[in-house]
């Protein structure tokens, strides 16, 4: 066959043929590419899964989240941090340095002085006033009382005013100085007495009813809170709002001690409770699970927290002989935070007569209570005679002062 006669043969017996179409053939490839693209990226997913699920397991064994790094060394803590002694319904707890053990206490050094008693020829506070003051005590005189203040500077001064004694005695609570150092409040028959600190000018605000005990301050440094044993009164000594009456009744506490502001711990319906002040009085902020037999003496609210002495139920933690554990409760009022207590026991006599139960010094009722603020994280307590600072992010506890006066108040001066 000749070449020539090639070519029209081919074109005769492909004419019944379908003619291919470039465009589906390129559509065809394309869509096969992505079949093979998605069967590729499939097995990466599934790759990568793989990988996280191991990831997540091992986190699960180990105890680490995905991505985080365990640690190679402990957390570290501030200089001088004591551990604690265990937890008392969830919360760490410390154990007090022993009863006779506070003269050997690291010193905290406050315009106090140590040991405080008395000043001896106090200047008087009209002609020389105190800026912001420190502490309060009372000096008797003859059937009355008359206000000592102690400024910021160490340097005392009296206030040429004579107090009458109330229900309880001396009529000195320790909520008595205002938040900003300037005046102080006292609980007197009938009334209430503020004194300011720059001018020695005194108010006196009769009040509804004759047995008043305690006060204590709102935050604002305008109002203050008068209680007695059955009837609280918020009381305006400042400038106040529109309208705003002198004196407002509120709601009560179950002591004359419990009106604080701007929280107050106490039991509500026989739990222990976080109170929240509000304008008519106070409001469940959240139960406590701590064993509360007895609040005593005042809530002080400082940086997030508000702290209170209790009278414990028997402490499986801490046992003692003679009386019940006395604890200090320092209660973040941001259910986030931590809470933290310290522990007031007994201390075992160093030679217990043989066959008889170990006798122990127990701090009785009314020995201890809180005093204030010396700074944000640092707690003033009144302990059986002593001034004592407790390090709430240490754990540490220091000597103040001895305490040589019948009462004491501190105020924002404390601090120098």
């Amino acid at each position: 066959m000749r070449r020539e006669e090639v070519r029209p043969l081919l074109e005769r017996v492909t004419d019944d043929l379908p003619e291919p179409d470039l465009a589906d053939a390129a559509w065809s490839g394309g869509l096969a590419l992505q079949r093979k693209q998605r069967r590729s990226t499939a097995i990466v997913v599934l790759v990568v899964a793989l990988v996280v699920a191991a990831t997540v397991i091992t986190a699960a064994i180990t105890g680490t989240r995905p991505g985080v790094v365990p640690p190679d060394r402990p957390p570290t803590h501030p200089p001088g941090y004591v551990p604690p002694a265990g937890q008392i319904a969830g919360m760490d707890f410390w154990i007090a340095p022993p009863s006779g053990s506070e003269r050997f206490l690291d010193r905290l050094a406050t315009p106090l002085g140590d040991p405080l008693r008395l000043p001896d020829d106090p200047s008087d506070l009209a002609i020389e006033p105190i800026e912001q003051i420190a502490a309060v005590v009372l000096s008797r005189l003859g059937d009355g009382y008359e206000p000592i203040l102690l400024g910021s500077d160490g340097l005392w001064a009296r206030a040429n005013r004579l107090l009458d004694p109330i229900a309880t005695g001396a009529p000195l609570s320790p909520g008595a100085i205002s938040p900003d150092g300037r005046r102080v409040a006292f609980p007197q028959p009938g009334h209430v007495v503020v004194i300011d600190s720059m001018t020695a000018e005194g108010m006196r605000i009769p009040l509804p009813t004759g047995d008043v005990r305690s006060v204590s301050w709102l935050p604002d440094g305008e109002r203050v809170l008068v209680s007695g044993p059955t009837a609280t009164y918020r009381v305006l000594v400042g400038t106040g709002g529109n309208g705003e009456r002198l004196i407002t009744s509120l709601h009560t506490g179950t002591t004359p001690d419990a009106a604080t502001a701007p929280y107050r711990l106490d039991n509500l319906e026989g739990q222990a409770t976080l109170l929240d002040y509000v304008e008519s009085g106070w409001t469940a902020d959240y139960p406590l699970q701590l064993p509360v037999d007895t609040w005593v003496g005042q809530t002080f609210t400082g940086d997030a927290v508000a702290a209170r002495l209790f009278v414990a139920y028997p402490l499986p933690q801490v046992p003692t002989v003679a009386s019940r554990a006395q604890v200090f409760a320092a209660i973040s009022t941001l259910r986030w935070q931590p809470s933290r207590l310290l522990v007031l026991g007994e201390t075992p006599h160093p030679t217990p007569t043989p066959g008889s139960p170990t006798p122990a010094a127990v701090r009785t009722s009314g020995c201890c209570q809180m005093l204030g603020w010396y700074n944000e994280g640092t707690a003033l307590l009144q302990v059986s005679g002593w001034v004592l600072a407790w390090e709430l992010r240490t754990g540490q506890v220091h000597r103040v002062a001895a305490l040589e006066v019948d009462g004491l108040a501190v105020g924002p001066g404390i601090d120098g």
